[in-house]
């Protein structure tokens, strides 16, 4: 034998019938912080300051980090010798 049973009603009402917690609140706080830090986030993501955290010293750092480069693609090829 099988019964089916068919209810209609809204999210707060079955959550309220079943007993769970109402995490509305909590979720709206949640996005809000989520929000504000994306924010924060996307503030330091302008052109100059990324270039200034990139690039400390500007040339010399680009000259640094072309010689890190160069010491790492040497390490991967043992028989390449500068002459």
């Amino acid at each position: 034998m099988k019964f089916t049973v068919d209810v209609e009603c809204t999210p707060e009402e079955a959550r309220t019938f079943l007993g769970l917690p109402d995490v509305q609140p909590m979720q709206e706080a949640m996005m809000r912080q989520v929000e504000e830090r994306m924010k924060q986030a996307l503030s330091a993501m302008d052109p100059d300051t990324m270039m200034k955290i990139w690039m400390p010293a500007g040339i010399q750092g680009m000259e640094q980090m072309q010689k890190m480069f160069w010491s790492q693609f040497s390490a991967g090829f043992p028989n390449s010798k500068e002459k």
